[in-house]
């Protein structure tokens, strides 16, 4: 299997020696996405709102620090936390900071403005560096008071609210995001008449379930959301979080490459929003077996449901770009995937993954070819395309790069525990951004 080695300073290295085949039975934690969501609508609605199975990691808690800094209550044991909303938000005595979660800035952007609170957003290294005007051109056009530090036409953290009266506009979606979506639509309950988003491709609807769940007015016609203000929010009590299918999908490649392997992931998310790397894996001739959970604490927000995933012979399949919402977070992951396979897979368009924490397309690209994979790029902006020709014979082991992004790290943890030989992933603590538990669950599969 691997092992670990820490040291008290520097970076954290992962050594791969040798392998088995992975086998077992694992619960994950939350979806980040909804427990995000989460927090912040239960802070905006009336009553106590207890969260199960709470996702503990950087971007979870940067959201949660920012609330209680505009001082909600919250309280926290382990993975529930309570939430006491409906009192309001009061001025922050200081910086609010965001830490690297681009969920959190981009959808309290939404909140601040729409509240008129003044404040200042700080940002981590790597979110400092991704673009913020995708967010704030809307809200500026809904009449929110905010800039930002700008370069050319760009504009980064740190982000600056304050007082502002807002209306509700009618607004397309220039990049498919979900999080620019849930800004609007969080600004939207605060705005004088209706908010209407259109998206010309489907991005994930958790905003859309948890506000309704809360008892806001909105509804979703055809690719139009519309949000109509003045509802009163009252939080529904318990809300269970489901597994989180970014954690799942390094699992379920994990199983599909290594011959002879079988996973069972309880209680995952299933949302059809998020569940496009299931689909494209299935597409390649995935062994994937879904059911689907009802009644009880796993009803009324979001598909919640056990999957089996066995070794299976994957031939490649071409990522059309409209499919590429709905996997967006899994490509790094689904890059190792299409190495194992046999042909050539085509993925289109995905350049929204190099404004992700760092430029995924270059950091995954570097990874597999130092591991012997047959990967190009062709094309440019909207139309680049990744390129990889599989021949199903897999990776070699190679001295590798975390680049510092989590998703980065963990796609190349599960392409080395498949590949042939020896390899070293120079720094893994990255992986607490998101999934601190990370090698705790890998490592059960291999006893």
């Amino acid at each position: 299997m691997s092992r670990v080695r820490k040291g008290s300073n520097g970076p954290r290295p992962f050594l791969v020696k040798d392998k088995i085949v992975p086998h077992g039975r694992i619960i994950l934690d939350g979806d980040k996405s909804i427990a995000h969501r989460a927090l912040i609508i239960g802070a905006l609605s009336f009553g106590k709102t207890t969260i199960h199975n709470f996702p503990v990691h950087d971007d979870s808690l940067a959201t949660l620090g920012i609330l209680e800094s505009l001082g909600v209550k919250i309280t926290r044991c382990d993975k529930r936390v309570l939430v006491f909303g409906g009192k309001g938000f009061k001025g922050p005595k200081k910086a609010l900071f965001a830490g690297d979660s681009g969920t959190t800035l981009r959808l309290m952007l939404g909140v601040l403005a729409g509240a008129g609170i003044k404040a200042r957003v700080c940002a981590g290294k790597y979110l400092s560096a991704r673009p913020m005007a995708r967010v704030n051109v809307p809200l500026r056009l809904m009449g929110a008071k905010i800039s930002a530090r700008k370069v050319g036409k760009e504009e980064y953290p740190p982000v600056v609210t304050g007082a502002g009266r807002l209306k509700g506009i009618t607004y397309r979606l220039p990049v498919a995001s979900a999080q620019v979506k849930s800004a609007i639509l969080l600004a939207g309950l605060f705005a004088e008449g209706a908010t209407r988003v259109i998206e010309d491709r489907f991005t994930r609807d958790h905003t859309e379930r948890m506000l309704k769940h809360f008892g806001a007015d909105i509804v979703t016609r055809g690719n139009t959301i519309i949000l109509r203000p003045g509802r009163v929010l009252n939080s529904p009590g318990d809300i269970y979080i489901p597994g989180d299918i970014s954690s799942a999908a390094f699992f379920i490649v994990l199983a599909l490459i290594m011959p002879g392997s079988r996973i069972v992931i309880e209680r995952l998310g299933l949302n059809p929003g998020r569940a496009g790397i299931i689909k494209v894996l299935k597409r390649m001739g995935a062994r994937i077996r879904f059911e689907f959970l009802k009644g009880g604490k796993y009803s009324g927000l979001e598909p919640i449901g056990n999957i089996t995933v066995s070794g299976s012979k994957l031939k490649a399949t071409v990522v059309e770009r409209s499919e590429i919402p709905s996997l967006i977070d899994e490509l790094p992951v689904f890059m190792v995937a299409a190495c194992f396979a046999q042909g050539r897979t085509v993925i289109k368009g995905a350049d929204e993954l190099r404004v992700k924490e760092t430029d995924r397309i270059n950091s995954m690209v570097t990874n597999l070819k130092a591991m012997g994979a047959d990967i190009r790029l062709a094309g440019s902006g909207s139309r680049e395309n990744i390129i990889i020709n599989g021949k199903g014979r897999g990776l070699t082991g190679a001295s590798l790069k975390s680049f510092g992004d989590h998703r980065t790290a963990m796609s190349v943890i599960i392409a080395t525990l498949a590949a042939k030989g020896l390899s070293r992933l120079d720094d893994i603590g990255c992986i607490s951004k998101s999934f601190p538990g990370f090698l705790t669950v890998l490592k059960s599969l291999f006893r």
